[in-house]
């Protein structure tokens, strides 16, 4: 920024908007993150567990 903060105001209106940006891309992030942990994969079969006599 070239000019600076001139008063208190200015300073906290500007802390204030990069706040809410840093918490929108936080939300979406973590949501995002959610969403792929939590995504199952309907095409695949579970997988099964054959009996072989061995132990």
């Amino acid at each position: 920024m070239e000019g600076g903060f001139y008063t208190l105001q200015d300073f906290m209106t500007f802390t204030k908007g990069i706040t809410y940006l840093i918490m929108i891309v936080s939300l979406c992030a973590i949501t995002g993150f959610w969403l792929f942990l939590t995504d199952r994969d309907t095409d695949t079969k579970p997988v099964e567990h054959h009996k072989t006599g061995h132990h």
